[in-house]
């Protein structure tokens, strides 16, 4: 595994459009730089065909699974929004691996994986980020079948007035997956995700509950752009607690903290559930205090 890699492109303005059509909001105003975790959709990996494993995953570069055969699983990360990264211009984007472990849990081996990246646009670091990454064992038991979903019939809980509800379809998750380039096959081959993984249905990004766990603070108006007049820098901690597939839904939400210590004054909880109230994500954005990721 190479230490360090290192690209520079143009943050076409088209890619954020894109993404805001994905999510039915407006196009964010490019002279307020993007969005919390609207940088995920650039500066993107483009592994040649031959160098991806089943599972669609490349298996060169960073990252790549410690051994052949692993599953790989988003847990969380932090970001650092430091500066405005603004479309219609260069931004580089410098990726090393963090830290390496292995641990075992009550489902077998697990591999821990962090990865950093530091995106740098006009001389100044815009945005310091860390990626969690669990590589497990390939799944030993029988895959749920396909009526199983449909049968437990879990109770509808609607979204709450700090929360938004973005409609789960297999389109959308399949036009997430081409924005962030991503071709892990849990995302939108159904029978893979079932037959091969064991999941009953396919799996909602990581990074799309973080996404619209953000979402729904900026929507609230809990977070000021990164480009307004005086706005601090902030520090978006979120991790993933259990599993999200298509047919659960996903309900996000946001709502100011004024009793957090360990954040500051007007840290904003976040967190993301499916239609039942089964919270699968959690999040905390902040001040940056400045201590790194």
């Amino acid at each position: 595994m190479s230490d360090e890699s290192v690209r520079t492109e143009l943050l076409a303005p088209g890619q954020a459009q894109a993404l805001a059509g994905l999510l039915d909001v407006p196009t964010p105003d490019p002279t307020e730089g993007l969005p919390l975790t609207w940088h995920w959709i650039y500066l993107l990996e483009h592994p040649a065909s031959a160098d991806l494993g089943p599972d669609g995953h490349a298996v060169v570069g960073i990252p790549a699974p410690p051994e052949a055969g692993r599953r790989r699983m988003w847990a969380g990360g932090s970001i650092r929004s430091l500066a405005p990264l603004r479309p219609g211009r260069e931004a580089t984007r410098t990726t090393r691996v963090h830290s390496l472990q292995d641990k075992h849990g009550r489902t077998g081996r697990l591999t821990f994986l962090g990865v950093e990246h530091t995106i740098e646009q006009d001389g100044r670091v815009a945005v310091q980020e860390r990626h969690d990454i669990v590589y497990r064992d390939a799944a030993t038991t029988t895959a749920p079948t396909a009526e199983e979903p449909a049968a437990q019939q879990p109770e509808n809980v609607p979204p709450g007035p700090d929360e938004r509800e973005l409609r789960i379809t297999p389109p959308l998750l399949f036009r997430y997956s081409a924005l962030t380039y991503n071709a892990h096959r849990i995302h939108y081959d159904r029978d893979y995700a079932r037959d091969v993984e064991g999941y009953p249905g396919l799996v909602t990004h990581g990074p799309l509950q973080a996404l619209l766990m953000a979402e729904a603070a900026r929507a609230a108006g809990l977070v000021r752009p990164v480009g307004a007049d005086d706005a601090p820098p902030v520090r978006f901690d979120y991790r993933l607690v259990s599993p999200l597939f298509d047919h659960q839904g996903l309900v996000a939400g946001a709502r100011t903290e004024t009793d957090d210590p360990a954040r500051g004054h007007g840290s904003v909880v976040t967190w993301a559930r499916d239609r039942s109230g089964r919270r699968t994500a959690t999040g905390v954005i902040g001040p940056d205090p400045g201590d790194g990721v």
